[in-house]
């Protein structure tokens, strides 16, 4: 199954916009100041009233309710306070800045809750789309699939994504359980449709194909044509220039693993008596794409025992790249043992933890895990959740 488990990080710019917005939301509070300094001074014979009534309009724009009402106190204590000042009380001038400041007021305040709700209503809509495509795209990993028990764990990057350029997949077939692990070289919509390609074409391939390898060449076969489908319709440049790392593994009825690797990073087998296997491939071959790069034979399947009470995790790179503000990678071999007792579910929401401490909940790429356990019967390896 997969766990229900989000990045909780926050909305995030680029260090440029984010300093415009800053800025922007400063507006309305410096022209407040500026009418201060204006009317303390000698140069109170300009008139301010326009400036401070034009301070709410400005703040709807960026700064929502709250900001805008904010804007609209400090405007009218401003007025209150540089009426005082300057003994205006009773002039016609003042009251009708008090009646324009108002008014306008009023509408901003409106105006920004009303575009509130209608981009709440619009994110609201955005985010079950987001949810119905990951959904159809990365679909539940199953519990159980014979003597398999399985789970899995998606983290998106990107600010406000469900979904990203990561990919996984676990199926039953004739030949055992095969699963898929893979990475898309770059972001946004041409990651995702790279992804929903490799996914389309493991999912066929592993029900016919009988050789693993054939598996993998199936679905590097689908990028190709799905770049060159998109070439010749003016597509994204970054689909066509972009590759996929990619592992696949079966799991069949003996006592062993199957892998083909090709440019991911491998995945680490945690022993019963809990140690750490990384299993590496014996012959390095370029990510799905990168066809032409390959000079022999198109790769062979790897073989590692995998016995009953033993533990494999396969994960992308944004597990194992992740750092921490003096740029340390993630131990991940230590937290594998450090969890080793843990329930799958368990195992997860620690991993989860974990990285969210080391990178301060800053996730640099998305995360995508699959958890297995091969076990025969349900007593030998015992549970229990984080201290």
């Amino acid at each position: 199954m997969r766990a229900p488990l989000r990045s909780p990080l926050g909305p995030r710019a680029d260090g440029h916009h984010q300093v415009l917005f800053v800025f922007a939301e400063c507006v309305p509070f410096a022209i407040a100041l500026l009418v201060l300094l204006v009317e303390f001074t000698p140069a109170h014979v300009l008139y301010t009233g326009p400036l401070l009534v034009a301070t709410p309009a400005l703040a709807a724009v960026t700064m929502g309710p709250k900001g805008t009402l904010a804007a609209a106190g400090v405007a009218v204590g401003v007025s209150v306070t540089t009426a005082s000042y300057n003994d205006a009380w009773g002039t016609q001038q003042v009251y009708t800045n008090f009646l324009a400041l108002f008014l306008v007021s009023v509408a901003s305040f409106m105006t920004s809750r009303a575009a509130r709700t209608r981009t709440e209503n619009e994110l609201n809509q955005v985010r079950r789309i987001a949810t119905a495509a990951q959904d159809a795209l990365l679909r539940p990993v199953p519990d159980r699939l014979g003597s398999v028990r399985a789970s899995s764990m998606y983290l998106a990057a990107e600010a406000g994504a469900q979904i990203g350029g990561d990919l996984y997949d676990v199926v039953q077939t004739r030949y055992g359980v095969r699963m898929i692990v893979g990475d898309v070289r770059g972001k946004g919509l041409p990651a995702v449709r790279a992804a929903a390609v490799v996914l389309g074409a493991f999912r066929e391939a592993v029900h016919y194909e009988e050789d693993l390898v054939e598996v993998i060449r199936h679905c590097g076969a689908a990028l190709r044509r799905d770049a060159v489908v998109t070439g010749m319709v003016g597509g994204d440049d970054a689909v066509l220039e972009g590759f996929v790392t990619a592992l696949v593994a079966q799991i069949p009825d003996g006592p062993h693993i199957e892998v083909v690797n090709r440019g991911h990073p491998p995945p680490l087998l945690l022993l019963r008596d809990g140690t750490v296997r990384a299993l590496a491939p014996t012959a390095h071959l370029p990510p799905l794409g990168l066809e032409e790069f390959i000079s022999g034979p198109p790769g062979r399947t790897d073989s590692y025992p995998f016995a009953p009470g033993d533990r494999l995790l396969l994960c992308t790179d944004g597990v194992v790249e992740a750092r921490d503000r003096d740029d340390t990678f993630f131990d991940l071999t230590e937290a594998m043992v450090t969890m080793r007792d843990h329930t799958r579910e368990a195992f997860l929401e620690g991993l989860r933890e974990a990285l969210f401490r080391h990178t301060q909940s800053r996730l640099s790429d998305d995360v995508a895990v699959l958890l297995v356990d091969r076990r025969e019967d349900e007593g030998h390896r015992p549970v229990r959740g984080p201290a």
